[in-house]
């Protein structure tokens, strides 16, 4: 049987210089870096730390770690100049890892069962996926969609920060195992205690050295004297080397990103399995677009400054683009990464731009060098990352915030470490949103009086929506009440077609009763929708100049509410451009 494998072409991987000089012009140098020395340190800091995560979410996923370091670097050095989040640092990552598996699993048996059986040909299919995945991406930012962001609430964000902390600290603690006749085995003895000495030291390091000085990062710092050690000493430990070479892979060094051409020779094998190319496309976008943003919001707060999160969306959709044509894993921003270089103190782009060149040198350049550098060292600088993210606050405040909020505070920590980011974070917006809909569904009020003339009047208190419909329908005695009923609006808010069909049945069963009703104080579009339900309610609607003036959300669109409204109402009608 004759096997076929595709090679990468000699197109190497664009220079980028040629079109840096405008970005910066928009940017401005103040988000270039106002630090040049803080963000060229924070940055060699944090390429040291991508190393074996990207070299470990490879093996992951199945694929070579040059593959995974590849889509470290591109996707770094594309977000950092073009992101909407100066000193976030994006590359590849575990939850993008996850979701790959099984595409590229099937690829790879596909590419074995052709005619001419074509190797490693699931990567292939991922560099497609990236593509479509990329395009997802920045439609979202082009279509403004990064703002719903801002929707999620401070309970899930405090769960995404606890829950993943745990995974990080989980993450390392494989770092602590050891390859034995082809078999992973947790380290004991001499070993064991020779990694938590190292381990410890180095965040040892890390916690006294900004006690005597921040003029340097205490994580680089820590990461070389703890080479220095084991270096020197010819102590026998864990390396970045060994960790490749344990995991299948053949070192770290390599050439530059090549473009991929064998990509449109390919498209004949994806015939019958283009829904999984999608499906694993749009999950690959949103899981990224997710922790990104999360992440972004994160980020925003520790350095009390705000960034774009639509501008992120193009930003990492055109990265991962550029991953499918040049060979990369793809990838989106990484927590853990970007807290290390913040608290190094990367604030600018240039941290970003550092890092992700400084992790194509060790890969054309460096890699002997950086393959000695002890695994222990940097499990270490992840374990005070670790300390530094978790959100400690959240064992004070338990008892102290309302009990939904706590329950979903620990739902959404509980969900990340079991399933990934994508799934808690929806979960816990889903959750928030129930409890909130719930919270205002009870809160509706009706509170009654009698006028001298008889006239019982209920001023309806609370919003007016699906949820709280049938509440709102049990305030009234419609046999009971006098001939003369007022329904008052002035203190709610009628919020969706729902509270208009409530108001429509209420009223009708007075006047199937032969009682006089009057509603007050509905917006315009409430007059108009229930208007077009029953023309006879232009007789029981009262018109004032205090009327409020809100929309509601209905099925109707917004053309058709606007000239019927103005038609009703034309003085109090306000385009929705100006709300």
């Amino acid at each position: 049987m004759i096997s076929k494998e595709f090679k990468v072409s000699n197109i190497n991987f664009p220079i980028f210089a040629t079109f840096f000089a405008p970005t910066y012009m928009k940017i401005g140098f103040s988000t270039f870096t106002n630090n040049p020395k803080n963000d060229i340190l924070s940055g060699l800091t944090v390429a040291l730390a991508l190393v074996p995560e990207a070299v470990a979410f490879a093996f992951v996923a199945g694929i070579d770690p040059l593959v995974g370091l590849y889509g470290a670097f591109m996707m770094g050095i594309i977000t950092s100049i073009f992101g909407g989040r100066p000193g976030m640092i994006s590359g590849a990552t575990g939850a993008m890892a996850v979701v790959m598996i099984h595409m590229i699993q099937q690829g790879n048996e596909v590419g074995d069962a052709l005619a001419q059986p074509i190797q490693n040909l699931g990567l292939n299919w991922l560099f497609v996926t990236l593509l479509l995945a990329g395009l997802i991406q920045t439609i979202a930012g082009v279509f403004k969609l990064g703002k719903f962001v801002r929707l999620i609430p401070h309970p899930v964000m405090m769960g995404f920060v606890n829950g993943l902390a745990i995974v990080i600290f989980l993450s390392q603690l494989g770092m602590f195992k050891e390859t034995v006749g082809g078999e992973q085995q947790w380290l004991a003895g001499k070993n064991l205690l020779l990694m938590i000495g190292l381990v410890l030291l180095t965040m040892g390091i890390m916690y006294v050295l900004p006690k005597i000085t921040k003029k340097v990062p205490a994580a680089l710092v820590a990461i070389l004297v703890i080479a220095g050690i084991t270096i020197f000493s010819g102590m026998d430990v864990s390396t970045v080397g060994s960790f490749i070479h344990d995991g299948g892979g053949n070192g770290l060094e390599g050439g530059l990103p090549k473009f991929q051409t064998q990509l449109f020779s390919i498209f004949y094998t994806l015939e019958g399995h283009w829904g999984l190319i999608f499906s694993t496309a749009f999950l690959l976008a949103a899981v990224g677009l997710i922790e990104s943003l999360m992440t972004l919001n994160l980020i925003d707060e520790l350095t009390e400054t705000r960034g774009s999160g639509n501008r992120e969306c193009v930003a990492q959709g055109g990265a991962n683009i550029i991953n499918g044509l040049f060979g990369g894993m793809g990838g989106c921003a990484m927590i853990g990464q970007s807290i290390i270089n913040v608290k190094s103190g990367g604030r600018g782009r240039l941290s970003g731009m550092v890092a992700s060149i400084a992790l194509l040198c060790f890969i054309l350049f460096g890699a002997p060098l950086i393959e000695q550098i002890p695994i222990a060292a940097l499990v270490g600088v992840m374990f005070m990352v670790v300390i530094g993210t978790f959100a400690w606050s959240s064992f004070r405040i338990i008892n102290k915030i309302p009990k939904s909020d706590a329950i979903v505070l620990i739902i959404v920590s509980a969900i990340t470490v079991w399933k990934d980011l994508a799934v808690a974070v929806i979960a816990g917006v889903i959750i928030s949103a129930l409890v909130f809909a719930w919270k205002n569904a009870i809160m509706i009020r009706a509170r009654k009086r009698i006028k001298e003339d008889g006239t019982k009047v209920y001023e309806i208190w609370g919003p007016l929506f699906f949820g709280s419909v049938i509440t709102f329908s049990s305030k009234f005695d419609v046999n009971g009440d006098p001939q003369k009923v007022e329904i008052d609006f002035i203190e709610s808010k009628v919020s969706d077609h729902s509270g208009i069909e409530a108001i429509d049945n209420l009223a009708k069963k007075y006047l199937a009763q032969g009682k006089q009703i009057k509603l007050t104080h509905l917006s315009p579009e409430c007059k108009t929708l229930l208007l077009k339900a029953d023309p006879d309610f232009e007789n029981i609607i009262e018109t004032s100049i205090d009327d409020p003036r809100y929309y509601v959300v209905t099925n109707k669109m917004d053309e058709e509410v606007s000239i019927s409204e103005a038609k009703v109402n034309p003085v109090v009608f306000i385009p929705k451009a100006e709300l």
